[in-house]
């Protein structure tokens, strides 16, 4: 990667990651809110549930509760949002947001293993885990994502700003 490049790509590295930082933080308070929310019968409950709905299967018994109800997505999700957070917040202490930082493939691999294992024996009926396990093989897998989801956004978005 070239000087000029690499400044390009660091300049909307930064602008994606502090964007993604306030996103991901608004979607792990919202799985969070949801059944506060609907333990109040507030309706906004009722429609953070229908926002996550297309992406997680919401059942209660995978679900953990507060104030009487289920999170907003299962434990599996709930894991990975999670993670997904705290990969976030780590990833500036890797050097991430002052240098091109993409982690060789073998670690998305090694982290997608427990999740990978989980889901395929839950899936054959060959075990079924509890939602303390679902949670943590999600956060495990949702820990590494963004180091592979803020290198490849902001390359695109460097590519596309170079190409104009």
């Amino acid at each position: 990667m070239d000087n000029k490049h690499e400044n390009i790509f660091l300049g909307k590295l930064k602008i994606v990651y502090f964007g993604t930082l306030i996103g991901s933080s608004l979607l792990v308070s919202l799985i969070f809110l949801a059944p506060y929310l609907q333990s109040i019968h507030n309706p906004w409950g009722t429609l953070i549930y229908g926002l996550f709905s297309p992406f997680c299967h919401q059942v209660p018994s995978r679900c953990f509760q507060l104030w009487g109800h289920s999170l907003a997505v299962c434990g599996r999700c709930t894991g990975i949002y999670l993670g997904f957070f705290l990969g976030l917040v780590i990833y500036p202490f890797f050097g991430g947001t002052t240098r091109p930082l993409l982690p060789h493939l073998f670690y998305l691999l090694l982290f997608s293993l427990p999740i990978g294992l989980d889901s395929l024996g839950n899936f054959f009926h060959l075990w079924s885990t509890s939602t303390w396990v679902r949670l943590t093989t999600g956060l495990i897998w949702g820990l590494i994502l963004p180091f592979y989801f803020l290198y490849g956004l902001s390359e695109a978005l460097a590519q596309s700003g170079k190409n104009k």
